[in-house]
């Protein structure tokens, strides 16, 4: 049918009925292999297909790709393809490289978005079971350390969980405050709006004192928290996981629990119930104030309200949940931290599901001690 001539090589195609018979001369080298491959990539069934190479003078492994391309594309499509004509040592050197092409690519089997969707359940219902139980392993492990420090007060890094108190609890201050502050602010406001339509506008105390102390103080500085603590520790932990650090620390012989977890963790159990206090102080001022400016309830009635109606046990059962919100918090950022791998991208992944699982852990913690608060009468 044609031919196809470049420098050394030609491809003459010839139709034999239903058949073809694709004759090669020249030089079958890495010179010409573009044009070859492109002239018998036209090369179509439906009958069997025979190359000749008998009229080949060099061959290395450029022609034998093309021509092993061919036989396997014809082999897809049911069409038989004989080789004929080649030396012993180009059939044997053809042979070798049809062996090292690569597998064809298997399209994977369809399902429909029920099975994916199993699927899909099925691997994050593995991938929390693993994430749990690696953070009971971790909350094992610090516990551990910490009775060590009790026999070995030296073990203690006394300096590290300073610091970690300032960074993670004085620095969040001034936002853990507005916050409340502003919370405080719109339960009197909008408790005011209600309350007036039945003249009960002196009850918006006891809204605003419950709600903060028992729920809204400690629940929303701890998601503060778990924004900014969670991912500062899993983002400088990791940080030290990709350098390399934490393994010449293995190297040396330091636990990186010791060092790098235990003070982070131990800083939070601290900090968190002050920062609770805090949140709790502010937030009750803004409804008072906005009781003051929108009720007229003074600050001296305000007060009166909210001692002789407000019992001890609201404020308690909100401070009594701050050390666990913190050792999830902690546990969770400094776990992340540890599962980073060598690379930016597990780096950025892992600080926002850190942040992500620690806002939610708090949520269901505080909706699992609601429920048991509850059910003892607190």
């Amino acid at each position: 049918m044609g031919d196809a001539t470049i420098p050394g090589a030609a491809v003459a195609i010839e139709r034999t009925g239903a058949g073809a018979r694709v004759v090669l001369s020249g030089d079958l080298s890495l010179v010409g292999v573009e044009t070859i491959f492109t002239r018998l990539g036209e090369i179509t069934g439906p009958g069997p297909i025979v190359v000749d190479g008998t009229g080949v003078s060099a061959f290395d492994t450029s022609g034998a790709w093309a021509i092993a391309t061919l036989r396997r594309r014809l082999a897809a499509e049911g069409v038989e393809v004989r080789i004929e004509g080649l030396a012993p040592a180009r059939a044997g050197l053809l042979e070798t490289v049809e062996k090292s092409l690569p597998p064809d690519p298997v399209a994977p089997p369809a399902t429909n978005g029920l099975i994916r969707w199993l699927e899909a359940f099925g691997t994050d219902v593995v991938t929390a079971w693993s994430t749990f139980t690696e953070l009971l392993g971790l909350f094992g492990a610090v516990i551990v350390r910490v009775g060590e420090a009790f026999i070995h007060p030296s073990r203690l890094r006394f300096t590290s969980i300073v610091f970690h108190m300032q960074s993670a609890g004085l620095a969040a201050v001034p936002i853990a405050s507005l916050m409340a502050f502003l919370i405080g602010v719109v339960l009197a406001y909008m408790g005011a709006v209600q309350l007036r339509q039945f003249g009960a506008e002196i009850f918006v105390v006891d809204l605003i004192a419950i709600a903060v102390l028992r729920e809204l103080g400690i629940l929303l500085t701890a998601i503060i928290v778990a924004g900014r603590s969670a991912s500062a520790f899993t983002a400088s932990i990791g940080s030290m996981k990709m350098r390399e650090e934490i393994d010449a620390m293995r190297t040396l012989g330091l636990d990186p629990i010791r060092i790098l977890v235990v003070p982070r963790v131990l800083a939070l159990l601290i900090v968190l119930p002050l920062l609770g206090v805090v949140a709790d102080l502010t937030g009750l001022l803004g409804g008072g104030v906005m009781a003051w400016l929108t009720l007229g309830v003074s600050p001296e009635m305000f007060i009166e309200r909210l001692s002789d109606n407000i019992p001890v046990e609201h404020y308690l059962v909100g401070l009594i949940k701050a050390p666990f919100f913190a050792l999830v918090i902690g546990l969770i950022g400094c776990h992340h931290g540890l599962k980073v791998e060598g690379n930016a991208e597990s780096l950025g992944s892992l600080t926002s599901s850190s942040v992500v699982l620690a806002i939610f852990m708090v949520i269901v913690l505080d909706a699992i001690f609601a429920i048991f608060f509850a059910t003892v009468g607190l």
